[in-house]
């Protein structure tokens, strides 16, 4: 162990030098941020909530929040949701912290008000002002409720303290009720707790004092500050700065960066922002305090987080949905093991689009987050010799967890790199991270050992002749036949001549197809290269963030740059394009899209193709688009082929991925699929 953290100091300094605070000190500093997995809503799922925590404390973590408990039933995120307000509800926490405590690592609680984001009809704010994301006009606490309100939150914290809590988070950003305070646009009171600046600071002041008088000096209390809203008639630079003052001066013992509202209009988290993207704000933050300073978004990597801690960005690094990708992401840094730290991508597929669902979150990359106690590896009785044919996310994901497992695995792939799919959607602006999970899995494959064929088609009789137990088939997907008159002309092509470059493609370009790749066809059509899309600086004048933090907010007039071709975005299907994408990812898409100038269109007949374009019907009116090329975005069907052949043998074949469904190429049930096979074979 030693010698690990010799290398590891030597690797990443900053990242392994401890980090005192006064009355404690942690090996790290890295913090697991709070993300709320939908466990924390009912004690009879704390079991499963203290083993997700433990597997992070035992992966190294330096310190750990919770998801969101709310002070109140009016701070609810939604009806019955978590919420620690009550003696009675201490013991099933301390089923987390005895976890916790005995992975030796530490854990804050996070209370979290949802203030006017609350999904239901009991919800409160500053003033009676309705969220632009919900459905229900809050209440306008009075000033007796405010009172009762900031005696919650210590309350709370009290009752966190009493369950074994190393401290609390106290939630103060991204748009929930004490941010709600903060700004002019959600507070028009006109008593002590709004109208000037002072007065919309003292409600979060109040809370981190009294709070600190409540639990004494040997108790950590982290205080999520919003530094950068990014809404309008938001705080100004000068008002963040005095509260964070004010905070720090009432007791806090960190403080965490708070990145945007809900509500705002530019993304924070999404995989096309760049890494470590606002990590500059943190840092002008902390030349004006004394108490170490949190930084967080988009930091996934041991080498960013090095880098941002390098060169003063901030004292610890946030990270929350890596820890989703790898619970080991700590040790595995630690131990000269980074290069197989299972990625996170920013896709927020099964984290933030299930919590938003309300389903259990998980990780795309890793289906066992958060399923910790039910998706365990089955006892291995006699090592297995299996194939598996066809390395896309599927097949990877399945041979390597085989592997891992103790079994003799021989991977086929008839393209001559695995990644299958992923190596289409890293060539897409602001998806490089989707060449991260290739690097993994390749890492993985030489590791344990699998036997990779690549270039090799495999055909049944060979693998037959294999005498192997089982194999696996994820041969992935071809392209749907439109069936468009006229769709063998020179100027239609598939998306996967688009995208590798196989084809020029001119200055007017129709796609057909608006699902998920034809969004991203047409962010490669209109937006920059991918390197220029991992460009902070770019990227924050394209999005109109103002990193001289002159305006209130942060917000700017976004820079767009001009799209270098005209683009028909075209679906079959009435109504808006884009409506069926991710929630919380898809309205990036769709912004992004309309900033490029692109034509979205829905209801559409297609008529034929001809020297003329694409011959259309739209709400019964026929056009014809004088376009240059024709991009085929139809969707997907199964290619099962060999699958049959082999059954047809009387070889045992499991089916997974694209191969099994393949609807709009869903790499997260896929992979989830290929994990469940491979831990009960």
């Amino acid at each position: 162990m030693l010698a690990a953290m010799t290398a590891a100091a030597t690797r990443y300094p900053q990242l392994f030098t401890p980090l005192d605070l006064g009355f404690c000190t942690l090996p790290n500093r890295v913090l697991m941020g709070s993300m709320h997995t939908g466990l924390e809503d009912h004690a009879r799922d704390f079991g499963k909530l203290a083993e997700y925590f433990a597997t992070r404390a035992r992966g190294g973590v330096g310190l750990m929040v919770t998801g969101g408990f709310s002070p109140n039933v009016a701070g609810w995120l939604k009806p019955f949701s978590s919420r620690l307000s009550m003696p009675w509800q201490v013991r099933a926490h301390r089923r987390i912290t005895g976890a916790v405590h005995a992975g030796s690592g530490r854990i804050c609680l996070q209370i979290l008000h949802a203030g006017r984001y609350g999904f239901h009809p009991l919800s409160v704010a500053p003033s009676k002002i309705k969220s632009p994301i919900t459905p229900f006009t809050p209440r306008a606490l009075s000033d007796a409720g405010v009172e009762r309100t900031i005696r919650a939150f210590v309350r709370t914290a009290k009752l966190a303290r009493d369950a074994g809590y190393d401290g609390v988070e106290i939630m103060g950003s991204e748009g929930y009720l004490i941010n709600e305070f903060l700004a002019e646009r959600s507070n028009q009171r006109t008593d002590r707790w709004g109208g000037s600046a002072e007065n919309r600071m003292r409600f979060p002041v109040e809370i981190v004092r009294r709070t600190r008088e409540e639990v004494g000096r040997d108790f950590i209390i982290i205080y999520r500050l919003s530094m950068l809203d990014l809404v309008d008639r938001a705080q100004a630079w000068e008002e963040i700065v005095a509260l964070a003052k004010q905070i720090e001066a009432a007791g806090a013992t960190l403080i965490n960066t708070g990145i945007g509202w809900h509500e705002a209009r530019i993304p924070t988290i999404v995989t096309s922002v760049p890494r470590a993207a606002f990590t500059w704000v943190t840092r002008r933050m902390r030349e004006n305090l004394r108490i170490p300073l949190i930084t967080t978004n988009r930091i996934n990597t041991p080498e960013v987080a090095e880098q941002v801690l390098a060169r003063g960005d901030a004292d610890m690094v946030s990270m929350a949905r890596p820890f989703l990708a790898d619970p080991d992401w700590v040790a595995k840094a630690r131990d000269g093991r980074a290069a197989l730290i299972n990625p996170c991508i920013a896709c927020n597929q099964a984290c933030l689009d299930h919590v938003f669902e309300n389903k259990r979150a998980s990780c795309l990359m890793n289906p066992r987050a958060c399923f910790e106690t039910e998706l365990v590896d089955a006892p291995v009785v006699h090592k297995k010799r299996l194939a598996v044919v066809g390395a896309g996310p599927a097949g990877l994901a399945c041979a390597t967890t085989l592997a891992q497992r103790g079994h003799a695995v021989v991977l086929y792939e008839q393209a001559n790199e695995i990644g299958g799919q992923f190596n289409l959607a890293k060539r897409i602006p602001g998806k490089e991270e989707y060449a991260e999970p290739m690097r993994y899995w390749g890492n993985l494959l030489d590791a344990f050992g699998v036997d990779l064929h690549l270039g090799k088609r495999a055909d049944a009789a060979a693998l037959q002749a294999g005498n192997f137990d089982a194999v696996i088939i994820a041969t992935g997907v071809t392209p749907r036949d439109p069936r468009i008159a006229g769709q063998e002309h020179p100027m239609v092509l598939g998306y996967h001549d688009a995208i590798t470059g196989k084809r020029p493609i001119g200055k007017r370009v129709a796609i057909i197809g608006a699902g998920g790749i034809g969004f991203d066809v047409a962010e490669f059509l209109t937006q920059p290269a991918p390197s220029a899309t991992t460009d902070i600086a770019r990227w924050t004048r394209e999005w109109g963030v103002d990193a001289t933090l002159a305006r209130r907010g942060g917000l700017a007039k976004p820079e767009t740059e001009p799209s270098p071709r005209e683009v028909w975005l075209l679906q079959r299907t009435a109504g808006r394009p884009g409506k069926r994408l991710n929630k919380t990812t898809g309205w990036v898409h769709r912004a992004a899209l309309k900033a490029k100038g692109v034509k979205m269109l829905g209801g559409v007949t297609y008529e034929k193709i001809d020297t003329a374009g694409l011959h259309v019907s739209i709400d019964g009116n026929p056009q014809t688009l004088a376009v240059d090329n024709v991009i085929i975005c139809a969707g997907q069907e199964s290619n099962r082929a060999l699958a049959d052949e082999l059954s047809a043998l009387g070889v045992v074949v499991h089916v997974i991925g694209g191969a099994d469904v393949a609807a709009e190429l869903d790499a997260k049930r896929a992979i989830r699929q290929a994990t469940e096979l491979a831990v009960r074979l």
